[in-house]
């Protein structure tokens, strides 16, 4: 199989683009398989080199896709146009053929597989009270305009793409299943939740770490500090997690936050519920472990996340956590057994009633922390990247079939 891979950039630092590399780096062990990724930025891919006309042993190409400055919606109006114009450029000119398309997300108007990691109908539907203009957002207007434009086109393509039955769809998580149902009457979605390596967080090695990173962290041997790492921190609950701490002044609590977001931005929330001095704000890290190890509850009362990484990693660290149901990755978990799953996100009573007992009992922490790590367990990469190859498989198989019964059809007429 010649598989085409296509998408805006790939890291290790975004959840969806790390599940891609992850899925890649396993598959591309196959000799069966001709792996080509389409993207304009390729960082900490094993096994990739850049496609410059000249054959290459690599078992993964990067055709390079040109980018531009600009806004996001720009930026994306032309990554999406200049995709398919430089994989035209490479199927008639160049002669090379794709037999699979695999996209995360939309991408392109043609591929047959796409990893749906977020449903923007069903995103837009839940922030869309926070986009309304008013007087006191001015200053934020092009930035706001801009941001529903975006999704605006999204929503457009996400209408064109999703309900054609001809292209296969993969969830990342029942809750992603079911938006594709609701919106796009799509209830054959495969899921596939995404996964944790479970030789880099373990038990043992946050124990290991748990000194030196709290040293590292500068956080006093008494204290109880909670963890929450991602980008859009408002997403991930963040107000719900300061109004906690506010409900908490009484025990020795520091939140982690880790990510790329702007710190200035919750500042004057911060400042207002007096709690500026339990937050402490770190640059996102490889590293990561070093948080993990220091934490002592991990804590994202999701506003809306597909699945996310951070939590499944928590938990095979032998954290105990808590999210909400709007995390996608709640589905692996069993309330009160393994972490702990909020109905309601912006409840920051149960949010404060949990903390406070998790807290407070040291052997609930122990219990639920050994329990998620024997969880995350069955949530390996290498049991997501073959669920992801059966999926490839099949529409290679449904791709060939269709091409044979065109040739006969064609050679019937003649």
């Amino acid at each position: 199989m010649r598989l085409a891979v296509v998408s805006p950039f790939l890291d290790r630092q975004h959840g969806t683009e790390r599940c891609i590399i992850e899925q890649l780096e396993r598959l591309a062990a196959r000799d069966d398989l001709e792996i080509h990724v389409y993207a304009q930025r390729v960082e900490d891919l094993r096994g990739v080199t850049r496609d410059r006309n000249s054959s290459s042993s690599a078992p993964i190409l990067w055709h390079k896709v040109p980018a531009i400055p600009g806004p996001h919606l720009l930026t994306y109006v032309w990554w999406f146009l200049a995709n398919h114009l430089q994989r035209f450029w490479d199927s008639r000119i160049r002669g090379i053929k794709f037999d699979v398309l695999y996209s995360p997300g939309i991408n392109a108007f043609d591929a047959d597989v796409i990893a749906v990691h977020i449903v923007f109908h069903e995103f837009y539907r839940r922030i869309r009270l926070h986009l309304k203009l008013d007087a006191s957002s001015k200053p934020r207007w092009p930035l706001l305009i801009h941001r529903r434009l975006y999704y605006r086109l999204i929503m457009t393509l996400e209408r064109v793409v999703y309900p054609r039955r001809e292209t296969r769809l993969v969830a990342v998580s029942q809750l992603v299943s079911r938006h594709l149902e609701e919106f796009f009457g799509r209830s054959d979605a495969r899921v596939i939740p995404n996964a944790v390596d479970t030789d880099r967080f373990t038990p043992q090695v946050r124990a290991q770490r748990r000194e030196t990173a709290r040293a590292t962290l500068h956080l006093p041997s008494d204290n109880f500090s909670l963890l929450m790492i991602g980008n859009d921190w408002a997403k991930k609950g963040f107000e719900t997690l300061a109004h906690c701490l506010a409900e908490c002044r009484d025990l020795p609590i520091t939140l982690l936050v880790v990510g790329r977001d702007d710190p200035g931005i919750f500042l004057p929330l911060l400042e207002r519920l007096a709690v500026q001095d339990r937050v402490k704000f770190h640059p996102p890290t490889d590293e990561v472990e070093l948080f993990y190890a220091a934490a002592d509850l991990y804590a994202s009362p999701s506003l809306e996340d597909s699945f996310a990484l951070p939590p499944l990693e928590a938990m095979a660290c032998g954290l105990p956590i808590i999210t909400s149901l709007n995390n996608g990755g709640s589905q692996s978990i069993t309330e009160g057994l393994d972490g702990f799953v909020l109905v309601d996100p912006l409840d920051i009573n149960a949010l404060s009633a949990l903390v406070r007992r998790l807290y407070e009992h040291p052997e609930i922490r122990s219990r639920v922390g050994e329990n998620a790590a024997r969880t995350a367990q069955s949530y390996t990469w290498d049991r997501n990247a073959r669920e992801i190859w059966d999926v490839l498989m099949l529409a290679f198989t449904e791709k060939g079939l269709g091409t044979a019964r065109k040739e006969n059809t064609s050679a019937k007429l003649r």
